[in-house]
């Protein structure tokens, strides 16, 4: 690694100075590619995609439908008291991070972020509209002109169409999509929707077209709390000055006697898309996207020098390589405790989501007794206690359910009578995907025991009626009676 050390005066902030990273080719830039297709393709395409929920729901696969406060992807379905499934995901997520970060520096950085992958976007219709990096040097430092003006106004014109793209996709994630396309080119869509994907197009065209690396430099916090996740043995881009140095130009297809490998040729320095030069060692800047080695690889093979110069490695083996020596095993780096603990925590939340989704029941029933009063004395002496049932059926379809209550004594049981507010019978129906709301009458006869008690522990049971595997669940609630 590099032993340049950074000075003492450095300002906390720079103006910006444009960067023109050059195309490179590679296996690392093409796996940046690979990537960003797919992960731009699944934003673009996932708000598109069909899925028959029943003729009750959304046949949206996935949706944000904070109308109805719930959340649809493709067969899964999260209700605002489910919540807690979203949060075991971000922390999921948040783990996930941290332990790519500890095996692999920022490899979300270079290779998953979206400001990463909008800006290669961006980059990519620049380079195609204004060339590669000395063309689009060119074109910067001369006066604008006819020329100018032309490839200016034809990449800003791209880049809001991609910048629009991207704020119609995003709104498409929380309301029907074909549904939505028709209003906004009809002018019936809402305000807000207008106004939500003026704000996205604006913010992916100046984030991905003119911030850049700014937004990882200055807006982003990770780069500064990254450090706490890495060790010795995180595995990272550096340039082997050992190797390297001294440095020296190329003369006549010969490298002079005691000079290194680097021909100083600025080639990693050019196509890094934070304009930074890896040979100053560890840099906040970096986001190890792998196209610094790229480009040191291509200069090597062409003048005849081993590849590695500039790539990944830990610092642990740095003595190693210096001497010559063995260096420890890549997966000895990954699979060590610190990874391993990450691993384990990342892997047991995940697990205990999908425990949680397959025990979860197609019901949520819940009982609330009204405490004034506690209870009502009939005309006939009976005691009457009154109860609010909920019950949210989750099925996709209507279902009927029935309501019984029982005691601990089977005889109170029987003598236990059930009334529904409004309703035949002690069954009720509940639509496909709602919650229901329904008020219930016990009442006790005069002498009974549950009528002299003060307070007797009770449940109230809802079971599905008709074909199928029935389906069951109980709350627990208390009778008041007179007492003595």
């Amino acid at each position: 690694m590099s032993s340049t050390e950074p000075t003492d005066d450095a300002p906390l902030y720079a103006a910006r100075e444009p960067v023109f990273p050059k195309r490179i080719s590679g296996k690392f830039r093409s796996l940046k590619w690979i990537l960003m297709a797919l992960m731009l393709g699944i934003y673009y395409v996932l708000p598109l995609i069909r899925y028959n929920r029943g003729p009750a729901l959304p046949d949206q696969a996935v949706l944000l439908d904070l109308a109805n406060r719930r959340f649809f992807f493709f067969g899964l379905e999260i209700w605002p008291h489910e919540f807690y499934f979203v949060a075991g995901l971000l922390i999921m997520a948040g783990l996930g991070l941290f332990l790519f970060t500890s095996a692999l520096g920022r490899v979300w950085c270079g290779y998953a972020c979206p400001q990463t992958v909008w800006t290669d976007l961006y980059i990519l219709v620049e380079r195609w509209v204004e060339g590669d990096r000395n063309n689009r040097i060119r074109l910067h430092r001369q006066p604008w002109n006819a020329e100018k003006i032309r490839k200016r106004l034809t990449k800003w014109g791209l880049w809001l169409l991609i910048g629009l793209a991207t704020g119609g996709a995003w709104v498409f994630y929380f309301t029907d999509a074909p549904t939505l396309v028709h209003d906004l080119f009809t002018g019936e869509a809402s305000p807000v929707a207008y106004t939500t994907i003026a704000v996205a197009t604006a913010t992916t065209f100046a984030f991905g077209g003119f911030a850049r690396e700014q937004m990882c430099i200055y807006a982003c916090p990770w780069p500064r709390i990254q450090a706490a996740m890495m060790d010795e043995d995180t595995i990272t881009i550096a340039y082997r000055e050992w190797r390297g140095e001294p440095r020296g130009k190329l003369h006549k297809g010969q490298v002079a006697e005691g000079q290194g490998d680097c021909i100083d040729c600025m080639a990693c320095f050019n196509v890094c898309p934070m304009g930074i030069d890896i040979r100053n060692g560890q840099q906040l800047e970096c986001i190890t996207c792998g196209l610094c080695i790229d480009a040191c690889n291509e200069i090597m093979d062409k003048i005849g020098k081993p590849r590695g110069l500039v790539g990944y490695m830990a610092l642990k083996d740095e003595a190693n390589e210096r001497a010559g020596n063995k260096v420890t095993n890549i997966w000895k780096h990954v699979l060590r405790p610190r990874t391993l603990l990450y691993f384990t925590l990342w892997g047991g939340i995940g697990v205990a989501l999908v425990v949680a989704l397959v025990m979860r029941s197609p019901l949520d029933f819940n009982v609330t007794p009204n405490r004034d009063p506690l209870y009502v004395l009939q005309p006939d002496g009976t005691i009457r206690n009154i109860y609010t049932m909920r019950i949210r059926n989750k099925h996709g379809e209507t279902v009927e359910y029935r309501i019984s209550a029982t005691t601990e004594d089977a005889a109170e049981t029987q003598a236990l009578k059930l009334t529904l507010e409004g309703q035949e019978g002690d069954t009720v129906t509940v639509p496909a995907d709602q919650l229901y709301n329904q008020r219930l009458y016990l009442d006790a006869g005069p002498g009974s025991k549950l009528a002299g008690t003060n307070r007797t522990d009770i449940r109230i049971w809802v079971e599905q009626v008709g074909e199928g595997e029935p389906v069951q669940d109980s709350a627990n609630t208390v009778f008041n009676g007179k007492g003595k």
